[in-house]
């Protein structure tokens, strides 16, 4: 067997966490145990249900829906406000306590996280008893619950952790895939959106086994790189690879959730956009370069997803974090509305440093002899016009404030980006 991965994620996060710490401090009733939603005021973004009770959800009652729908299905439904700084405090312990068993910890979001079993697998034994072992703690140390997911790859531990809830450990080996996943509606594969569905079931595509045996030229056909993408989570095809705290703080991102919910590629890319600049100028300033960059998307939802590619070279080029991460954005966008955009760089390094070049930044004579000048000049901006291009804008914006000049012709043509807000 090779790596062996831990998907560790929250059982209704919110209403715990809000659960637990309202017991803490003396209310009688736990919210777990009654119709009730954890919900936003009307002054915020969307007064929406960010969680549920499973007594709520016997009324009905779904995430994502506005609180006043929710409060027509059951009369009754205790609203507890949204508490996120409490949220972070216990998602920090939480993490701070896997931690002491292991740093190789990738936290997704505030509930979740990765654990690479394989370093200490020695230590503890069996997978499936430290899984049940370390629930266990965590329920009796937090007083909150977690599912564990466990597979070889990071794509079937979270499959995996999806299964019954909760407070349960479940196994998704490669071996067991065609066994356990495949006869699963394909709605319930990772990534699988409501808009992909009806195009999925016009190809015959019922399950996620219906899928997995698809040829993935046809799923190219219709859903481009995210056909490709898809069927390789069905087969169960992805990375085993489980980027430590440590690794990711080596790094500069930026995120902004958006006023209203984006469902334009277009309208998408303007805002990928005003993220690379910021994401980009923060690199010059540190004088730093990137060697890689990933693109977030939070969907409607709240599930969230993420697609990360190394650059060619390393760079601190707003076009070339941009161009990179439309292309990420493209291969991971499966057309459902989008609430959060991000972009994250890693991999830094100093500008001092010496750069491996590829073949692709070098630019060659077209004659090999008595060649002239112009003969040199690409029809797309080099490398030295646009790190001009960049210190030019920095510069201004440095004197007049970030609003004074916008990006045009060399990234979107007659398309003015919006503000990002940085996290």
């Amino acid at each position: 067997m090779g790596r062996i991965i831990f998907h560790i994620d929250v059982n209704s996060a919110f209403l715990s966490w809000s659960a637990v710490e309202k017991l803490k401090n003396g209310f009688e009733v736990d919210l777990r145990e009654i119709p009730s939603i954890i919900g936003g005021d009307e002054a915020s973004r969307h007064g929406i249900v960010l969680a549920k009770s499973v007594s709520a959800k016997k009324y009905g009652v779904t995430t994502g829906e506005p609180i006043a729908h929710a409060l027509r299905k059951c009369a009754n439904l205790v609203m507890e406000p949204p508490n996120h700084q409490m949220y972070r405090e216990y998602s920090r312990q939480l993490m701070n306590y896997f931690k002491t068993y292991t740093p190789d910890i990738e936290q997704l979001s505030v509930d979740e996280c990765f654990l690479d079993y394989t370093p200490i697998a020695h230590l503890y034994g069996e997978p499936v008893a430290f899984a049940n072992r370390l629930k266990n703690e965590v329920k009796e140390k937090f007083g909150f619950t977690v599912n564990v997911g466990i597979s070889e790859v990071k794509i079937l531990a979270k499959m995996a952790s999806d299964f019954e809830k909760p407070d349960k450990v479940h196994t998704l080996w490669k071996s067991e895939v065609e066994q356990k996943m495949w006869p699963l509606p394909v709605s319930e594969l990772f990534m699988v959106g409501k808009s992909s569905l009806p195009k999925l079931r016009n190809l015959g595509i019922h399950t996620i086994g219906d899928l997995a045996k698809m040829d993935p030229q046809i799923l190219e056909a219709h859903f481009k790189s995210f056909g490709k993408l898809i069927w390789e989570n069905a087969n169960g095809i992805g990375s085993d690879v489980v980027e430590s705290e440590e690794a990711a703080a080596k790094g500069v991102g930026n995120s902004t959730t958006l006023r209203e919910d984006v469902t334009d590629g277009d309208n998408a890319k303007k805002v990928l956009l005003s993220l690379a600049e910021s994401v980009s100028a923060r690199l010059r300033k540190a004088q730093m370069l990137a060697g890689n960059a990933a693109v977030e998307i939070k969907y409607s939802d709240f599930t969230k997803c993420s697609h990360q590619a190394p650059f060619l070279t390393p760079t601190n080029s707003t076009a070339k974090i941009y161009e990179l991460c439309c292309k990420l954005f493209d291969e991971l966008w499966n057309g459902m509305p989008i609430r959060l955009l991000g972009i994250r760089t890693s991999k830094l390094q100093d500008t001092g440093e010496p750069v491996q070049l590829s073949l692709f930044d070098l630019e060659f004579p077209t004659e090999t002899s008595q060649v002239k000048q112009k003969d040199m000049i690409k029809k797309e901006p080099t490398s030295e016009k646009l790190e001009k291009l960049d210190k030019a804008m920095d510069s201004i914006k440095k004197r007049f404030g970030d609003g004074a000049i916008v990006r045009g012709s060399i990234l979107l043509k007659d398309k003015q980006p919006p503000s990002a807000q940085e996290e």
